[in-house]
């Protein structure tokens, strides 16, 4: 299995979202969680979460399809590849 770097955006809307379900999921990975910032917003009323994750694809697949079937939140993710 091929390991990489990443990184992992988490936009919640908390009203439609349980950020306890969010940290759940993440503690389910926290192997793999290099860095985690997170920024409320109350203004907007958006949350966001920023992973700095090293993985194998198949975890990091894991971790992003968990929190993307979660009802109001966003996922995207950005791997590093290698070109060695």
């Amino acid at each position: 299995m091929e390991y990489r770097f990443g990184t992992v955006s988490i936009f919640i809307k908390p009203e439609k979202c349980s950020i306890r379900e969010v940290n759940d999921i993440l503690s389910q990975h926290a192997e793999m969680i290099l860095g985690r910032i997170g920024i409320p917003n109350s203004q907007q009323k958006i949350n966001v979460i920023c992973l700095i994750i090293y993985g194998d694809t198949d975890k990091v697949g894991s971790l992003t399809g968990k929190l993307g079937l979660l009802s109001g939140t966003q996922v995207k993710s950005c791997l590093y590849k290698s070109k060695e």
